[in-house]
């Protein structure tokens, strides 16, 4: 086997922090690395990683960590899980001689006001700096970081820059009593000048992405920001993964009526199919190749290998009852739509799933349904199990906790098709470079 075959062959590392529900550590976990280590502060989040198969790890042991490889049904098993405040671990130096390939989260970043960044006084829930301070003591070949598309609208976009900078040069660590914008003023300097050791200085880019493109049946709006320590010269570029998915390539597989056929047992399926081509604009003059978008209507009758889900009745939506044993599959009562407050449609890609606001468990989680006289309105709010469908989560990951608690930790997380989708594509990267060292 030659150099370059052993490289390749070789298990990667990773690390994660801000676990979460585990949708992104899936996803690093998936595209073929092997957690050192695992982070989350929520409870039942941790419960779910636990419950899941991840084993539980003091914060002040610095032993080597062994990586856990997971298997089918206990998706975390070994995964060497420290739970609680990132904060509270007291260094990631024990994890340098390990190598490590890939360091991945998605940092709270919420929320920074204009007027708060503006006067420095930034919020202390931001976790961006301890994603720092692991890059600093680890040293990872990559990160990959995932948050809000609010990050690049124009009020937050300097502290933004800002950010990416301090991933950039991670060991050019802010004074004490000094303003970002001080700090900032540094990191401008250096890069420019170019005097830092590429060792210690990382090159940052980050894509805008809606999850809908790359095959996650949901809207989603988000930016990923992705970092290689700059002496191993990879090169990115030609490994950024290209949206395969789109909208136009939707609405011609309705006009073509490729789609339909996918769904031709639902019941009333040709009354369904006449209201939708109803609303739709033409179809393409010219195609763009790419593949349709994934709608509700396929997550819920299974996709990538999944069976479907059996409808949910009315009697199962007021009595609050599982459908079929199906895990977190049950039916929840009070839907309702009101101003501002807009159903998931069935023949669309779901809605942006949220970590639960305006006192609705799980956010704008209701579904307009075929029938229009179901319960009375024609809307029922999505099951668990149908919402961690649009996040592409597996059917076997175990959710822990009440409704409420699962459904947030399904909107905090990174859609898993996402997450591997950018996660392979770092791997390629990584292996292209280091078969070229």
């Amino acid at each position: 086997m030659s150099d370059q075959e052993k490289r390749k062959s070789t298990a990667r590392t990773s690390v994660e922090l801000f676990a979460g529900g585990g949708g992104l550590a899936m996803a690093v976990h998936n595209a073929g690395f092997q957690p050192l280590l695992v982070n989350e502060f929520a409870k039942r989040a941790v419960e779910t990683l636990t419950e899941n198969g991840a084993a539980a790890r003091d914060p002040r042991d610095t032993s080597p960590p062994k990586p856990g490889k997971g298997r089918p049904g206990r998706r975390a098993a070994g995964w060497p899980l420290v739970p609680g405040d990132v904060r509270d671990i007291p260094s990631f130096e024990f994890l340098k001689d390990a190598e490590v390939d890939l360091l991945a989260g998605g940092p709270p970043c919420q929320p920074f006001s204009l007027g708060g960044v503006a006067k420095g006084d930034e919020d202390e829930r931001n976790m961006f700096p301890e994603m720092f301070r692991a890059i600093r003591e680890m040293r990872p070949k990559a990160a990959i970081c995932e948050n809000v598309r609010g990050l690049l609208r124009p009020s937050f976009k300097p502290y933004f820059e800002y950010i990416k900078r301090e991933m950039s040069l991670p060991f050019v660590q802010r004074g004490e009593g000094a303003s970002w914008e001080d700090h900032d003023a540094v990191l401008r300097k250096l890069l420019k000048d170019g005097s830092v050791n590429p060792s210690e200085r990382y090159d940052v880019v980050h894509i805008p992405v809606n999850a809908a493109d790359y095959g996650v049946p949901q809207i989603r709006q988000r930016v990923i920001i992705v970092a290689f320590r700059a002496d191993l010269g990879v090169e990115w570029g030609k490994h950024t993964p290209e949206p395969e998915y789109s909208e136009s390539a939707l609405i011609d597989s309705m006009h073509d009526g490729t789609y339909w056929k996918h769904h031709d047992d639902a019941p009333g399926i040709d009354l369904i199919r006449e209201r939708v081509m109803a609303t739709l604009p033409a179809a393409s003059l010219m195609p763009d190749g790419k593949k349709p978008w994934r709608t509700l209507r396929d997550a819920i009758a299974g996709v990538d290998g999944n069976k479907p889900l059996p409808p949910v009745t009315v009697q199962q939506v007021r009595e609050k009852l599982l459908v079929n044993s199906i895990p977190d599959h049950m039916g929840w009562p009070g839907a309702r739509v009101y101003t501002g407050h807009t159903p998931n449609e069935l023949d669309r890609p779901a809605k942006t799933v949220k970590a639960g606001v305006h006192g609705v468990p799980g956010g704008e989680s209701v579904m307009r349904l075929d029938d229009p006289n179901f319960d009375d309105t024609g809307y029922r709010y999505m099951t668990v199990r149908e919402t961690a469908r649009v996040m592409t989560f597996p059917d076997d990951w175990v959710l822990a906790g009440p409704r409420g608690e699962k459904m947030r930790q399904l909107g905090n997380a990174v859609p898993v098709r996402l997450g591997e989708v950018f996660a392979k594509a770092v791997r390629a990267a990584l292996d292209d470079a280091e078969g070229r060292a």
